[in-house]
């Protein structure tokens, strides 16, 4: 099975169908937030709409610098994976949209108890499922995906807990676009996708094991 992952496309959409022409084909798409930087909802099902025109399962979250109300507009389209797990074939995608509050007040931050709930809803919800998938948008607190220029660590904790008690399979997130690269928790394989809007993105193979590649 593959999936092509992205993150932080921030209205660099011609970039993800040029990018999912060429590397089709594959069995999903996730898309781990900041679709837009304060798009609007019909901007974002607009994208998704495009996308799911390549006929592979689309499974996405908001990111901080798009709006709430993005959460709604996935549900509707089926797409969503905020507090709640989807299940295609032997993959179980679940995700946490948003980012732990950051100084500079962007659209969508939550608490970090309200990252917990949402990744334990989501994780409920793929049980049966032979390859656990999480996407949240903020990585993990601690780690070499979440440190800024200055040198440090503004990931999730809630995050990071998560992860080293449940030990999803994948952890795919985005948020700081300057750690971009590749790190495991315990058995759980991490990419940070870095952004989309410079042409980066992972490609993740399940086969025996988990395989990820840092692409763009």
């Amino acid at each position: 099975m593959r999936i092509i992952a992205f993150s932080d496309i921030h209205g660099s959409y011609g970039r993800l169908e040029e990018i999912l022409r060429t590397e089709s084909p594959c069995d999903a798409v996730i898309i781990a937030g900041d679709l837009t930087t304060h798009g609007t909802t019909d901007e974002a099902s607009s994208v998704i709409q495009r996308l799911q025109k390549f006929g592979k399962p689309v499974l996405a979250v908001a990111g901080n610098m798009d709006l709430p109300a993005f959460d709604s507009a996935f549900e509707l389209m089926g797409v969503n994976i905020n507090a709640k797990g989807i299940v295609v074939g032997e993959m179980g995608f679940f995700g946490v949209a948003g980012s732990p509050f950051t100084p500079m007040n962007t659209p969508y931050e939550i608490s970090e108890t309200e990252i917990a709930q949402r990744a334990n809803t989501g994780w409920q919800n793929v049980g049966a499922a032979r390859w656990k998938i999480f996407v949240p948008h903020a990585p993990p607190k601690g780690t070499r995906l979440d440190k800024i220029l200055i040198g440090k660590h503004v990931g999730s904790l809630a995050v990071r807990e998560f992860v080293e008690l449940h030990q999803p399979d994948v952890l795919v997130c985005g948020h700081i676009h300057e750690s971009r690269g590749l790190e495991a928790l315990g058995k759980t394989q991490m990419v940070n996708c870095g952004a989309a809007a410079r042409g980066y993105y992972a490609v993740i193979e399940l086969t025996d094991v988990a395989r990820i590649r840092l692409c763009g």
